[in-house]
């Protein structure tokens, strides 16, 4: 003789089975929700909850509750609801200008935004500009940087140089020459890729020179000792045209005279 209320019975379509069955086999979706789409499959099969609970190791009430809830809501009774929290402190006005201003302008003393100038310019505070950069994939900060070659011989010279720092020839010295100022008025080769939603501005690795200010140290050298000491030869005429100032300041610098080694 059976006791208690009665449990309606669990009947679902052949579609919604389906669904059901997808969420149970799914590896991206949560577990719970694969577990609570496994009771109600066992529940449409005709057991009770206690059968379901001893089957899956859950307790009566878990699985009452689930089967209750997807009697009254259908398969969207499955997920979690809302929880309960402060009001929003921020309007969803107020969250597109902040990602327009992000995306279309610049700060007056800077080249991008940080979460404390963003901050105070629009007066909020910055742990809400960070919470929004991150829930957007917005960072400022961040470059990424691209090149495009159309050099058909592009590959067989970056192994040639590689191969000279890897594998250098035997009794042979490897010069590389690059310039050390920074102080230069660049213009990349492409344009820039703007910053968007989920991704960091882009700029080639190349770029044209439109002028720079730049200072050399005059280094001078010798070969040789005693009697078979040989002078080094004449400077470059880059070299030559420097001030005596500043290869005075380079001497005071490394304790070498400018023209010695």
């Amino acid at each position: 003789m059976a006791f208690g209320r009665p449990i309606p019975p669990v009947k679902l379509s052949s579609q919604l089975r389906e669904q059901l069955q997808a969420m149970e086999r799914s590896r991206s979706m949560p577990q719970a929700l694969a577990q609570r789409a496994r009771i109600i499959l066992l529940a449409a099969d005709g057991l009770n909850n206690s059968a379901v609970a001893a089957r899956l190791g859950l307790s009566r009430p878990t699985v009452g509750k689930w089967r209750q809830r997807f009697l009254r809501q259908g398969l969207v009774g499955l997920y979690d609801e809302a929880k309960p929290g402060g009001p929003r402190s921020i309007s969803d006005d107020q969250v597109a200008s902040l990602i327009r201003r992000t995306l279309k302008t610049k700060p007056k003393d800077g080249t991008h935004w940080t979460c404390r100038s963003l901050a105070a310019e629009t007066k909020v505070s910055r742990a809400t500009v960070h919470r929004i950069w991150r829930a957007f994939g917005l960072q400022p900060h961040r470059q990424k940087h691209f090149q495009l070659s159309t050099d058909p011989f592009f590959v067989e010279k970056v192994r040639d140089i590689v191969g000279l720092y890897l594998n250098p020839p035997d009794k042979a010295m490897v010069l590389c020459v690059d310039e050390k100022s920074q102080i230069q008025a660049l213009d990349r080769t492409q344009p820039v890729l703007p910053l968007g939603l989920g991704y960091v501005e882009g700029v080639t690795h190349d770029y044209v020179r439109h002028g720079t200010t730049t200072l050399f140290a005059a280094l001078g050298y010798r070969f040789g000792t005693g009697a078979d000491q040989m002078s080094a030869p004449p400077p470059a005429p880059g070299i030559s045209r420097i001030p005596q100032r500043h290869r005075g300041q380079c001497a005071a610098r490394t304790g070498h005279p400018p023209g010695g080694g």
